[in-house]
C-alpha cells in the first residue's frame, strides 16, 4: 500500500463504518477545522504540549505528499464529508521503526474509531516492512494506552521524560 492507494472503508466492532485515505494537500482547511473539534486535553496528548490551535506549518506537514518516511491518514464519516480522525506514521530513515499518533474528533470518541485506525496504520507499517511501531504517550492518556495494549503494544518507561511512556509493538515483516 502506498499513499497513491484509494480510500478504504473500515468498520468498528460495534458496526460503525468510516472511510480512511491518505492525506492530500487540499485537506489542510478540513484538518484545521477538525482540530477545533478535538478536546484541549486530546490536543495536548497528540502533540505532547499545550496547543491552542494547530497552525499552518503543522497542517502543511500533515497534508503534503511525503517521501515515504511519513504517512498521514484521514478518517471521514461514511459519506466522506466530515473528518473524524487523523493518524500519522513517521518512520526512521532505515524504514525499520515507526512512530504512530492519532487524534479523534470529540463526538466520535468511544465508537472504536481510534482502535480501528491504529490497527489500519499498524497493518500499513507491516506492509512497508517495518519491524516495529511505537507510540509516545502521556501517562495520563489511559484510553490510548489501553487501546495500544489491547493491540499487543508493550509499555516501557520513557528515558527522557518521566511524564511519558513508550508503547512498542513488534511487527511481522510482510511487504506489500
Amino acid at each position: 500500500m502506498t499513499t497513491d492507494d484509494v480510500s478504504r472503508y473500515l468498520s468498528t466492532r460495534a458496526g460503525f463504518r468510516f472511510l480512511v485515505r491518505p492525506a492530500r494537500p487540499d485537506d489542510e482547511a478540513g484538518l484545521a477545522d477538525f482540530f477545533t473539534h478535538v478536546t484541549p486535553e486530546d490536543l495536548r496528548f497528540r502533540f505532547l504540549t499545550t496547543v491552542r490551535e494547530v497552525g499552518h506549518d503543522r497542517l502543511a506537514n500533515m497534508t503534503k505528499i511525503q517521501d515515504g518516511q511519513t504517512e498521514n491518514f484521514i478518517a471521514f464519516t461514511d459519506d466522506g464529508k466530515t473528518i473524524i480522525a487523523a493518524g500519522m506514521l513517521a518512520c526512521d530513515a532505515a524504514l525499520e521503526k515507526g512512530e504512530v499518533a492519532i487524534s479523534i474528533r470529540r463526538e466520535y470518541k468511544h465508537r472504536g474509531v481510534g482502535w480501528e485506525l491504529l490497527r489500519h496504520i499498524c497493518e500499513f507499517a507491516e506492509g512497508k516492512g517495518l519491524k516495529s511501531v511505537e507510540s509516545l504517550e502521556d501517562r495520563q492518556n489511559h484510553e490510548a494506552i489501553e487501546i495500544e495494549r489491547e493491540q499487543g503494544f508493550e509499555i516501557d518507561e520513557c528515558p527522557d521524560d518521566v511524564r511519558l511512556v513508550v508503547l512498542r509493538k513488534s511487527l511481522r515483516q510482510t511487504r506489500l
